[in-house]
């Protein structure tokens, strides 16, 4: 069993990847879900959240990730995608999920 990905971790990583704390969203598209990370990043200052709902968002989609049982799969993909998010186009990340989660989710 592969350990939970954590709050900092994953802020850790997005930040020395890309120098910037990306925006984080789970985005729902024809009954698949995505983890994304978005344009806008903590350090704009047209930055709609504070430090604090930067870190409870990052936490809430990181819950439904290790929920999934995906850590593992998403802690690969982070350390080695080579794109990085830019304006208009978010990075995208397909969450294999089980019939489960679809009941739930979608």
């Amino acid at each position: 069993m592969t350990h939970p990905l954590q709050v900092d971790e994953v802020i850790n990583c997005i930040k020395n990847r890309w120098q910037v704390s990306y925006d984080i969203r789970l985005v729902v598209r024809l009954e698949t879900l995505y983890l994304q990370f978005m344009w806008a990043y903590l350090e704009q200052k047209s930055f709609p959240l504070d430090e604090e709902g930067y870190r409870l968002r990052v936490a809430e989609a990181i819950e439904v990730v290790n929920r999934l049982g995906l850590a593992s799969e998403v802690r690969k993909w982070l350390l080695n995608v080579n794109k990085r998010p830019r304006v208009g186009k978010a990075l995208s990340f397909k969450l294999e999920a089980n019939d489960s989660f679809k009941e739930v989710f979608l």
